[in-house]
């Protein structure tokens, strides 16, 4: 479980970690673990891969931490930094054959495994399955800026960044995807109302 730490002691550890702090930067380092290997599990690499290249981004960060720049959001910075080494290793292992994104895991987190076991009703259990097909169904960048937008809570600049696209490439992938899950969503509610 990681550790809960405020945006706040993030930048005071990032600080420390530059300052030369090696207890800091394995402080952030355990606080985002479990999000890293969850998002890069998500570009379908193995998990060893996704262990080393998180590894790899903390080993650099202390390597060159007297370059490294203060930042406004650890969170964006790892996650930049991490996208950028998992892309790097799957195109250097599959240079000939591109790895297509849409086999990206959209299984929800354990939390929300164990929720709907605890609920009895079937209907939740129906709903989830069914937004879960919907998510895997998006086109592969809009599945990508909506797990980055509204599961890791990041604003859209920073997904823009991550992704190496505009602002408004980042709104219209969030739009379209919206967009396409209201719609199957109704259909799939008036098929529904019709049967019953």
């Amino acid at each position: 479980m990681s550790l809960r730490i405020t945006p706040e002691d993030e930048i005071r550890l990032w600080s420390a970690y530059r300052e030369g702090n090696k207890d800091a930067l394995g402080t952030l380092a355990e606080h985002y673990y479990r999000t890293l290997t969850r998002y890069g599990l998500k570009f379908g690499v193995d998990r060893f891969v996704v262990e080393d290249c998180i590894q790899n981004v903390f080993l650099t960060l202390w390597q060159n931490r007297s370059r490294i720049s203060t930042t406004g959001s650890v969170k964006f910075y790892l996650f930049k930094s991490f996208r950028h080494d998992i892309l790097h290793y799957r195109d250097a292992q599959q240079r000939f054959s591109r790895v297509d994104e849409s086999e990206w895991d959209w299984s929800f987190p354990d939390r929300f495994n164990a929720e709907a076991h605890l609920i009895e009703k079937e209907s939740f259990a129906a709903t989830i399955s069914q937004l879960q097909t919907q998510l895997s169904a998006l086109p592969k960048r809009e599945r990508e800026a909506v797990y980055l937008r509204y599961y890791e809570n990041l604003e859209v600049h920073e997904i823009a960044e991550i992704m190496g696209v505009n602002r408004q490439s980042v709104s219209n992938f969030l739009q379209k995807a919206l967009g396409r899950i209201r719609s199957r969503w109704m259909s799939t509610l008036a098929a529904l109302l019709v049967f019953y």
